[in-house]
């Protein structure tokens, strides 16, 4: 729609409040507790009881902080998707429906997309298509994973994965069509009060399929049905079977893609890196994340926030990040902000954003 624009109006986050610490983790692992802290990046990370604190559970807490976050009736909502992780309370089975009925989001259709932990730009990027081709005029955006579940810390060649931890983040976007009907509310003189909390511009993503088969959960699909011999040989938890292989391939591209979705994305928003003011980046190790905000020209101290104290997220990683950046006031208003992440399989993405309050 012409002169139309997708508007972030909302968002929220939600992390259960067990707690474990890197030195927890070096502990269990065998790993020294400076390489788990230091060089992962991981002081301590949140994750779920066992028996409580489901996907669908985190989303309903992230996905209320959203609504009244933007201040709309749950009714209003065309549209729920979930981009959160693939493990969820149940197989084969729609987490956004669940979420949807229990927000009574009562006219919304529910729908999933999976990227991993690529999913926060690519969930913008697919619903601001939605809204400016009218299709929907308001959507919520929800993730969560507990993938902490998945990881055998016995398991050295995971290692890379030993940072995952649990949590959910939601966002409310709208379409902006310039009138009172969208991404405005009245306020009680009747005049027309901005939403908006952040203009939601283009996006970028590559995906490299020849790392498709680096990180499996060995049981539990097609090739591997679940049984009694997979459960007892611990082929339920992820893998990867050739990790140096992996490493050294992937440290040949992974640097270039992330940059080159970055200025793909600023470009076909009109910016250049040295617009950028914060860059909500996926948790990685501590070295790469200053390395990779280096080359894009940002201060790793005051232009971005490292989550070592939460570990990786999944897709909720941006808005965990997101949200503790406004917190330390390191967000203003007419911020260029840039999503950044990738995610296993293997796809880097990036959408920007420019903050508006």
């Amino acid at each position: 729609m012409t002169g139309a624009d997708a508007s972030l109006t909302g968002y929220g986050v939600h992390v259960p409040d067990q707690i474990v610490t890197g030195a927890e983790i070096a502990a269990e692992s065998g790993i020294p507790e400076d390489v788990v802290v230091e060089k992962m990046g991981l002081r301590e990370k949140r994750v779920c009881p066992p028996d409580s604190e489901h996907v669908s559970d985190m989303c309903v807490q992230a996905g209320e902080r959203a609504i009244a976050d933007a201040g709309i009736d749950p009714a209003s909502l065309d549209l729920v998707l979930f981009h959160g992780s693939e493990y969820k309370d149940h197989v084969v089975w729609s987490a956004a429906a669940d979420v949807a009925e229990r927000l009574d989001a009562t006219e919304a259709y529910a729908t999933e997309s999976y990227s991993l932990c690529a999913g926060a730009p690519i969930a913008l990027r697919q619903v601001r298509a939605q809204l400016l081709a009218d299709d929907v005029d308001a959507a919520l955006l929800v993730a969560a994973s507990r993938e902490e579940d998945l990881v055998d810390y016995d398991n050295e060649r995971s290692s890379f994965m030993f940072n995952f931890g649990s949590g959910a983040a939601a966002a409310v976007l709208e379409a902006d069509r310039g009138d009172a009907a969208s991404a405005h509310s009245r306020t009680a003189d009747g005049s027309v009060a901005d939403r908006t909390r952040a203009t939601v511009h283009r996006s970028a993503a590559i995906t490299d399929g020849s790392f498709s088969r680096d990180v499996v959960m060995p049981a539990g699909g097609s090739v591997e049905p679940a049984s009694h011999e997979s459960v007892e040989a611990g082929r339920h938890t992820l893998d990867v079977p050739d990790q140096d292989g992996m490493k050294e391939r992937l440290g040949a591209v992974s640097l270039p893609n992330y940059l080159a979705v970055a200025d793909d994305a600023l470009a076909r928003s009109g910016f250049d890196r040295s617009d950028l003011d914060f860059v909500a980046l996926t948790h990685m190790k501590r070295s790469f994340h200053e390395t990779l905000l280096e080359e894009l020209g940002v201060d790793p101290e005051t232009d971005a926030y490292y989550l070592d104290q939460y570990g990786h997220v999944q897709s909720a990683d941006q808005l965990l990040a997101l949200d503790e950046a406004l917190q330390r006031e390191r967000i203003a208003a007419g911020d260029v902000v840039l999503f950044l992440a990738a995610g296993t399989g293997y796809t880097w993405a990036a959408t920007v954003l420019t903050w508006t309050g």
